[in-house]
């Protein structure tokens, strides 16, 4: 009550404009009566009758449309006024195109629910097409990470690793160009030399808000993100690999320096559990999607958390694996596509049914600089994927840079096809269960 009671406060700017209103509406009623013949004349309000005194019968409709007139006039431009006033507060660079913004918000909120697990730079470029379509979108991130800015945090905080979720709430940030220079600043001097200004955010959050699920969450809010980032597992994991000789390393950075190839990875400790609210969003989603990203230290990790690849299993979307455009050294170096399924099935099974991989052709330039440093392109074999039992879909999804990436619309375009195919099916399946007629929601 006293909040309201608020609204009445000299300098609000609002109290005029509401009165105005009110005044329109009541001249609209007005009008209105007047025009309405067929209601009789005893029924009418008290002042409809003194009104109706000031003007012959014949006269009559003459009168209730101009007052009808003026009270939408008025009620028109008091409620107008008071909306501008609000918003002008608000967010007041925003308001002259309010109108496209609530629009784009309310399709965004439509859209199809999508699941991306995954990590690195691969994450987050699918992330920054898909915000543009749905904002039904669900980050699930490894938290494996033990290199750079967040191994150091990590090691001296005893915090998660941020970096991967920094890079995905950048990529899903409503003014993404405004804050990903901030977010992404990395001291080069001093103690804090390496450190990466989003990293210790994240870390100050931890420490303020007591979690690191609830300082992603904060950060969240700040950023105003398309969706929601949640890390895979809240617990304290190391990724392991065992190589072809045997030999076992510990640490995702140690991994790819060991040059020999991998027959399996694994997390210490290996009875991890994942979130709940990653296990929903599987259930929910309308499609799931693993990659783009590094196979064995930014996918598989999150696959090896437990529950992770059994709601994969079971969930009614649409599963699909964007294969990587180049092979990645010291993890996947000669690697078809095929190699790169075979790896994710004898890790969590079968749970792919739509591989995505790159047609598209790569300038020379940056195939001569990949190839310095080990790394070519995916060779697609399309025969050897359908004998494992998926689909394949090709396509020209390179995006013309200084850096071999998919392109992020084009991606988001196809996996936004695949669920949207999915959701009518889905659908479709239930109405026809039901005897129900099948009308869609959402084209």
């Amino acid at each position: 009550m006293i909040s309201l009671f608020k609204w009445l406060c000299p300098g609000m700017h609002v109290k005029r404009w509401l009165v105005l209103a009110f005044a329109g509406l009541l001249l609209a009623v007005c009008g209105t009566g007047l025009l309405v013949q067929s209601v009789p004349v005893e029924r009418r309000a008290v002042l409809l009758i003194r009104v109706e005194e000031l003007f012959a019968p014949e006269h009559l409709w003459v009168a209730g449309s101009l007052l009808l007139l003026l009270g939408l006039a008025a009620l028109y431009c008091g409620s107008y006024r008071a909306f501008r006033s609000v918003v002008d507060v608000l967010t007041p660079e925003e308001c002259t195109r309010l109108a496209e913004i609530i629009h784009t918000r309310q399709n965004l909120r439509r859209g199809p629910r999508i699941v991306v697990i995954g990590g690195g730079t691969g994450l987050s470029v699918l992330l920054r097409g898909l915000k543009e379509y749905t904002s039904n979108i669900t980050a699930i991130v490894t938290v494996a990470d033990d290199g750079g800015s967040s191994g150091r945090l990590r090691g001296e905080l005893g915090m998660l690793p941020p970096g991967d979720i920094r890079n995905c709430l950048v990529a899903l940030a409503d003014k993404e160009s405004l804050m990903e220079d901030l977010l992404q600043y990395r001291f080069k001097s001093g103690d804090l030399a390496g450190h990466n200004l989003g990293n210790l955010l994240l870390a100050a959050l931890n420490h303020m808000a007591g979690g690191f699920q609830e300082a992603v969450q904060a950060l969240s809010k700040v950023l105003a993100v398309r969706g929601q980032v949640l890390p895979v597992t809240l617990q304290n994991v190391v990724l392991g690999a065992e190589l072809s000789d045997g030999t076992l390393v510990y640490g995702e950075s140690s991994i790819p320096r060991c040059r020999k190839p991998i027959k399996r990875v694994f997390l210490v400790p290996g009875d991890c559990y994942p979130l709940p609210e990653a296990l929903q969003a599987i259930a929910r989603a309308d499609a799931v999607v693993l990659g783009p990203g590094s196979l064995y230290t930014s996918i598989l990790p999150n696959l090896l958390v437990r529950g992770i690849s059994e709601a994969i299993a079971r969930t009614r979307a649409v599963r699909v694996y964007v294969c990587n455009v180049m092979t990645q050294p010291g993890e996947t170096d000669g690697y078809t596509a095929s190699d790169h399924l075979k790896a994710i099935f004898s890790h969590a099974g079968p749970i792919v049914d739509y591989v995505v991989v790159n047609r598209g052709s790569i300038p020379a330039r940056l195939k001569v600089r990949y190839r310095r440093e080990g790394a070519v392109p995916v060779v697609a074999d399309t025969e050897i994927l359908q004998q494992m039992g998926v689909k394949v879909i090709e396509g020209d999804l390179v995006h013309e840079s200084n850096v071999v990436r998919h392109h992020p619309g084009k991606l988001a375009r196809l996996i936004l096809e695949l669920a949207l195919q999915e959701r009518r099916a889905g659908e479709l399946f239930r109405l026809s269960s039901t005897g129900g007629n099948f009308r869609s929601g959402y084209l």
